[in-house]
């Protein structure tokens, strides 16, 4: 006997998708040869803004402490994805940046995330993706504090 279904809460049906994508992207940068970095240093990575971003944002971001955000800086910049400059705004602070193999798996993740959200779109149709792009874009709006 089948179990009876389970009423999902919507932080699960949220983050249900948002994993699967998450975890198809980490396998095509796998693909492409970026093996030497973790789901957990990546997600840091992607909070690193375009001009750079100090660690106690990062940390922020990425829900986690200064330490272990600095951990897993460290390993990110041991592989060569990311650097320490200089903060033009204030020179005792240091920006982690993306290095040009940074950009290179950014690039990776990119073509993934499209052929994901493809697949999504051809699943809800274009109007039922919108839809679904318009109420998330709205709920960002209250539980986004970096928007």
């Amino acid at each position: 006997m089948a179990d009876a279904p389970v009423d999902l809460n919507t932080g699960l049906l949220l983050f249900i998708p948002y994993r699967a994508l998450e975890m198809r992207v980490f396998h095509a940068v796998r693909a492409a040869g970026f093996t030497d970095a973790t789901p957990a240093q990546f997600r840091v990575f992607q909070r690193i803004g375009p001009h750079g971003t100090r660690l106690t944002e990062l940390a922020e971001a990425a829900e986690v402490t200064k330490q272990t955000a600095g951990f897993l800086v460290d390993q990110l910049e041991a592989a060569g994805y990311v650097e320490r400059v200089p903060d033009p705004a204030d020179g005792r602070a240091r920006l982690i940046r993306s290095t040009t193999r940074g950009a290179a798996v950014t690039s990776v993740a990119a073509v993934a995330v499209a052929e994901v959200e493809a697949e999504w779109t051809t699943h809800l149709g274009a109007r039922g993706m919108a839809s679904l792009r318009r109420q998330l874009e709205r709920l960002r709006e209250i539980t986004d504090p970096w928007a």
